[in-house]
């Protein structure tokens, strides 16, 4: 077992003992059905208890926007509806919002709606261990279409191929992301078009192309040309080896017979594949993109474009990318009697280098290392503060001052506790802040100036570090229906990872669009298609001069999948092994990837590539000198090249350069990675697994071979 807390010498905190506790209320998206008082009194006869509960309606179906009334009545074992009886009723965040029994569909798709009996004083021990419950299926279907628009080229010429962009429009002004539109062409010796809207020109003449979609019609009129093109070429090959990742932009030019380039004339790209002897059978080779290419294997590539009866290709090599190096374990602070959550590494005032963790099921503490030499890292010192969970702990830039953040504290104002870390060998607690911040506070984002701060999920606040003794409210910002995780800053730009909203980016301080720390202003956002966008991280490479954003998701469950997680019957990960029972030191199953935007043009960002491992979910991730770092949970530390433009999926084009996966047989869940963040510093790469404690390993040189 690691050793136990180091009190600090600071004395300005006195330790308080954690305290377990759940409110009797429903949460926030949900409502209570029944009595309009609060709490849960009693009963008019408390001696009567439900057998059942029934629902009216007994299934709800609604279009995303609509609401209805769900009334829930209790039925004792002769069958009468107990007067008075309260129920805490549910629904998942995303699916429905419950309010004084009134449901309001968000999102469509296939949910339950879980009622339950809140027993009143004096229920048996039966009643209170297993209150009765009643389910109820609800359906949210999408808003009804108000109108479809085509995109068709002005230009259409015969024997050309082209795909033409459709969106539907919904009576909520949002767009329907998976409508399948019913394509018509009005002659179809003109034009024939397909059930995805790829459009096939026949012949001269004109001809109208329709799409239609539950009612709602669009229509766009056109002429098809003559061919006029003479020749093709295809540029864009580079004069170096392609390797696999590496991306090829292709150029296809289209001339008349005078050698005029037609710039209107559709190409079309497509790509064949030659696989080496002992890659055989492979399916997925490489990806075309618009006219981009990108080799996911090695072997021998064709491109080739065509442009009605022209076409022109070229064959050549792809290498393997050759990335990878040995990764060697330099240092490590085991723990076993605590979850180890969230890391930051920073150079103290006095020039020694410095880690701060934070902890679950530890009584609320957080931990101060000494990581200078990181063959010899030392736990010097810790910080308890009135909290459940330390989630995340963050150092200022300047090294002044150490955030630690709180959820679930005994007084119910969570809000943080700032550190002083003048004296970075003697951490001392310089003051409390819970100004707009009650909630818990999941993680937070220092600079030297300011400090943001997540209050319950719902917003960050920007607090005012000029005096980290009297810490001032600055300013905050909340996105309208949107749930909150984490918050990056980086160049006056926070970006929020907001789960189904995506990243939202404001204006803090750069002051492009008029935003400041005390008057922030909204950007753009950008949802991804997991709608689990969990941690947001923004990375200029000057090898391209494009600003990629690199999205995590966290999805904490496989379920539908083939390997759905270990069963709940052997226990769980958040419990220690218990040698009797057996129960407990499970690892999660977790999934999710991270997703990469194109972001140059912070007004048009683009989704690119992604970085995909089967089987693992991502957590925290740091990016520098073209690597990714990647907290990959049960995947453990992942180090990926992101150098050159980025497309398709890294995992499979070669681009790991290195993966170490911890484990520690003390650990608090023995010998399972579950890595949480990461952090590259001074050549090392420190990294929290939340079973093992703190690790420090670095990348070692290729070896050569001795000729």
């Amino acid at each position: 077992m690691g050793a136990r807390p180091i009190r600090t010498r600071g004395g300005a905190l006195a330790a308080v003992a954690l305290l377990a506790w759940a409110p009797l209320v429903a949460a926030p998206e949900s409502g209570l059905a029944g009595s309009p008082l609060p709490g849960f009194g009693p009963q008019e006869n408390p001696v009567r208890e439900a057998v059942r509960l029934v629902a009216t309606p007994e299934a709800l179906v609604l279009r995303a926007g609509e609401s209805a009334r769900l009334a829930v009545g209790a039925i004792d074992a002769e069958g009468t509806e107990i007067a008075g009886a309260r129920f805490r009723i549910t629904a998942p965040r995303n699916a429905a919002r419950i309010q004084d029994g009134v449901v309001t569909a968000i999102t469509p798709g296939d949910y339950e709606i879980v009622a339950t009996l809140a027993p009143s004083p004096g229920a048996s021990s039966a009643a209170l261990s297993s209150p009765a419950a009643v389910r109820i299926p609800l359906t949210v279907l999408w808003p009804l279409p108000r109108s479809v628009s085509l995109t068709v080229p002005e230009k259409l010429f015969a024997g050309t191929r082209v795909s033409i962009e459709a969106s539907v429009e919904l009576a909520d002004g949002s767009d329907r992301p998976d409508a399948r539109l019913d394509w018509r062409s009005s002659d179809s010796s003109v034009a024939r078009v397909d059930a995805f809207g790829n459009l096939e020109l026949v012949a001269e003449g004109s001809v109208f192309i329709s799409a239609g979609f539950e009612g709602a019609e669009g229509s766009v009129r056109r002429e098809v040309r003559e061919f006029p093109g003479a020749s093709i070429s295809l540029r864009g090959l580079p004069d170096v080896p392609v390797r696999t990742g590496d991306v090829v932009r292709f150029r296809a030019a289209v001339r008349d017979e005078d050698g005029v380039e037609l710039s209107e004339v559709p190409t079309v790209f497509s790509h064949s594949y030659r696989a080496p002897p002992d890659m055989a059978g492979a399916a997925a080779a490489a990806g075309m993109w618009r006219n981009a290419f990108v080799a996911d294997l090695p072997g021998v590539h064709t491109v080739r474009a065509d442009a009605g009866p022209l076409a022109a290709s070229v064959s050549f090599e792809v290498v393997a990318r050759d990335v990878v190096r040995p990764i060697e374990v330099t240092g490590h602070a085991g723990e076993s009697w605590y979850r180890t959550t969230d890391i930051w590494v920073f150079e103290g005032t006095d020039g020694r280098d410095y880690a701060v963790t934070g902890s679950k099921v530890s009584g609320g503490y957080a931990f101060f290392y000494d990581v200078t030499d990181p063959a010899a890292i030392v736990k010097y010192d810790s910080v308890q503060v009135d909290a459940r969970t330390v989630n995340d702990v963050k150092a200022s830039p300047d090294g002044r001052y150490v955030a630690i953040s709180r959820e679930g504290t005994t007084t119910r104002r969570d809000g943080l506790v700032i550190v002083d870390m003048s004296e970075p060998a003697s951490p001392r607690v310089a003051s409390f802040y819970d100004d707009g911040i009650t909630g818990g506070v999941h993680n937070v984002f220092a600079t030297d100036r300011y400090l943001y701060a997540l209050a319950g999920g719902d917003k960050y606040v920007i607090i005012d570090m000029a005096d980290i003794r009297a810490p001032r409210f600055a300013g905050e910002y909340n996105h309208p229906d949107s749930r909150l995780h984490d918050v990056w800053v980086h160049d006056g730009i926070a970006y929020s990872s907001e789960w189904e909203t995506g990243v939202v980016v404001v204006d803090v301080g750069n002051g492009r669009w008029g935003g400041s720390p005390e008057q922030p202003v909204f950007v753009t956002s950008f949802p991804t298609p997991s709608g689990a966008t969990h941690a947001a991280f923004p990375y200029y490479q000057e090898e391209t001069g494009k600003t990629y954003l690199f999205l995590g998701d966290e999805i904490m469950s496989r379920r539908g999948l083939a390997w759905p997680g270990y069963p709940r019957s052997m226990g769980s990960y958040a419990q220690r092994y218990d040698s009797e029972s057996g129960a407990g030191g499970i690892p999660l199953a977790t999934r999710g990837y991270v997703h990469i935007v194109d972001f140059t043009d912070p007004e048009a960002p683009e989704m690119v590539a992604r970085y995909e491992v089967p089987e693992f979910g991502t957590h925290n991730m740091w990016i520098e000198d073209d690597k990714l770092y990647q907290a990959y949970y049960e995947g453990g530390l992942r180090v990926v090249d992101v150098s050159g433009e980025l497309m398709g999926n890294l995992y499979t084009q070669g681009r790991e350069i290195a993966v170490f996966k911890s484990v520690s047989p003390e650990g608090y869940a023995p010998n399972a990675t579950m890595v949480w963040g990461v952090m590259p510093h001074k050549g090392h790469v420190f990294f929290a697994d939340t079973n093992s404690g703190l690790w420090a390993v670095r990348l070692t040189p290729r070896s050569r071979p001795i000729s």
